[in-house]
């Protein structure tokens, strides 16, 4: 989404079966909201598959990873790395600085606005957004450069990484086009309607195809579409 710079959320673990749901939306909303790639551990090949599947039909671009070095990645992050988790610092009280720190823009310049740092714009830097998955080491609160929470209470990781995202993008992303999609949702009042990306909805509804039979619109009713499920654990996860 970014030319300047690369959003990267990385989720940090994975207990297959537990957290098939959940590591799924978690790429699927790094996708959906303004990230560039998502970096998931090699042992969720599922869910890449998944995000996968739903970037090819719905559009991109959007990177999916699996990768066994999350420790490696954090550690040799050359840019910035904004951890989530129910103990960090007020979203609202460090989304200017994150956005300052990746020079994405002040509050108010819509996301895309060149930040700018002391007499000079600051120097597009890629962040990384580490969501995790179980319970995750001392040394990653260390080092990270922001130890973000959304409210500082337990819930969803999926809820955190949609609000944080859309904090640092300041609505931008949600006007976001869409590139190589196969297929396109009709926004409607009443209805659930895809059709194809290349096809324009006429006025009589012809061509259109309702979403009723599943067919691309809703990546599943377990996929995508239920962000708080299995969030509300608290037992290990930070």
């Amino acid at each position: 989404m970014h030319d300047a710079r690369e959003v990267v959320v990385l989720r940090y673990g994975h207990r297959p079966g537990r957290d098939d749901r959940m590591t799924t939306h978690v790429g699927l909303t790094a996708r959906a909201l303004g990230a560039d790639r998502v970096i998931f551990p090699d042992n969720a090949g599922q869910s890449a598959e998944t995000v996968r599947d739903i970037t090819d039909r719905f559009g991109g671009p959007f990177a999916v990873e699996l990768r066994d070095d999350q420790k490696a990645i954090v550690r040799n992050w050359d840019g910035v790395v904004a951890h989530l988790t129910m103990y960090g610092e007020r979203v609202q009280d460090v989304e200017e600085e994150v956005r300052e720190s990746i020079g994405l823009g002040g509050a108010g310049s819509g996301g895309d606005g060149p930040a700018t740092v002391g007499d000079g714009p600051a120097t597009p830097r890629d962040l990384l957004v580490v969501v995790g998955g179980e319970k995750v080491p001392w040394a990653l609160y260390e080092r990270a450069d922001f130890n973000v929470g959304v409210t500082n209470q337990p819930h969803s990781e999926v809820a955190g990484l949609a609000v944080f995202l859309d904090r640092l993008f300041e609505g931008a992303e949600l006007e976001r086009e869409w590139e190589g999609a196969d297929r396109r949702v009709v926004p409607e009042s009443t209805g659930k309607t895809v059709i194809d990306a290349e096809e324009e909805l006429a006025d009589d509804g012809e061509g259109s195809e309702p979403a009723d039979d599943g067919e691309g619109s809703e990546p599943a009713d377990d996929e995508g579409t239920e962000s708080g499920a299995g969030g509300s654990e608290t037992d290990d996860r930070d």
